[in-house]
């Protein structure tokens, strides 16, 4: 199924505005990751305890916070206020995400619970099973075992797509997926890097879905553009990738456009748990599409030019 037919668009000849467009939304992600700090990291990498409770009424998060703010544990007296509380998708249910502390008492998620129900005994449900949403406890020393394999994992990836792609193909086109990949994670990170939300493992795990993503729709237009550089020995090679790219644009657009809707469907009704997932998706199927055109095809032209 072809859904347009017969286009002719010079997209070499945008190339170099893809590059300042890409260049600003990487420039601006790094900015904001300066400012922060580095991206927000869950208790999946940094360690702590995050709590979900769900009240059987509608809840105000500065009167949770105001209940934090004195917490008492075996006579001894925790300030929470400023842990981050906030409201869990619906609001009656509130995410309490505490760091970890050295000296923390025993049970303490649960300590905090009891804690939450005795300070709204009106608002909280008859059976605590029915209040409890989730409780998820972390260690630093876990939590840094899992930074450093969400890193390798990635690497890992990009590391065997090169070698992958180098004899299926040439180096020069390795090196250019390598390199639209790449740009499509830094722009994801910079994208939530700059919304503010958090990187976890789920995300780790959308960023590893864009990049098999992303590269599944390059490698197809790589397919072609090697095809038809041996069937148009009269054009010059940014005519032929060009064509290649005009080849392949009705089943891009089909695919990432389907996929699209999906995700969208999991963002808007997945709920809490799946949203920052499919978010990471959305962007990365449209950073994805458009990296494959605008930045692998340039960049093997470039390579081509200088061999």
């Amino acid at each position: 199924m072809r859904l347009i037919k017969e286009t002719s668009i010079k997209f070499m000849a945008q190339s170099r505005l893809g590059l300042y467009l890409s260049g600003a939304v990487i420039g601006a992600g790094i900015i904001s990751l300066i400012l922060a700090g580095g991206p927000l990291l869950s208790i999946d990498f940094k360690g702590g305890t995050l709590l979900a409770v769900h009240f059987t009424d509608p809840v105000d998060v500065n009167n949770i916070r105001s209940a934090m703010s004195v917490v008492s544990i075996d006579g001894q007296p925790f300030d929470l206020s400023k842990a981050e509380i906030k409201l869990f998708g619906g609001t009656r249910d509130i995410s309490v995400r505490i760091p970890h502390m050295d000296e923390e008492p025993a049970n303490f998620a649960q300590r905090i619970i009891a804690h939450l129900r005795n300070s709204f005994p009106d608002k909280v449900p008859e059976v605590e099973s029915d209040f409890i949403l989730s409780i998820d406890k972390v260690g630093p020393k876990i939590g840094s075992e899992l930074s450093n394999k969400a890193v390798l994992a990635i690497i890992s990836a990009l590391g065997l797509i090169l070698f992958y792609i180098s004899i299926r193909f040439e180096f020069n086109f390795a090196l250019s997926a390598i390199a639209a990949l790449a740009h499509d994670v830094f722009v994801t990170l910079g994208i939530f890097s700059i919304m503010g939300y958090e990187i976890s493992l789920p995300i780790i795990a959308a960023f590893l879905t864009i990049v098999g993503y992303s590269l599944n729709d390059t490698i197809v237009i790589f397919d072609r553009i090697r095809e038809n550089v041996k069937s148009m020995k009269r054009l010059t090679y940014t005519q032929v990738v060009d064509h290649s790219i005009n080849d392949s644009l009705s089943r891009t657009i089909i695919t990432s456009v389907t996929t699209f809707i999906v995700v969208l469907i999991l963002w808007l009704f997945g709920g809490e748990v799946i949203n920052l997932f499919a978010f990471a998706m959305m962007v990365g199927v449209i950073v994805g599409t458009y990296s494959s055109i605008f930045v692998a095809c340039p960049l093997v032209v470039r390579l081509h030019a200088g061999k």
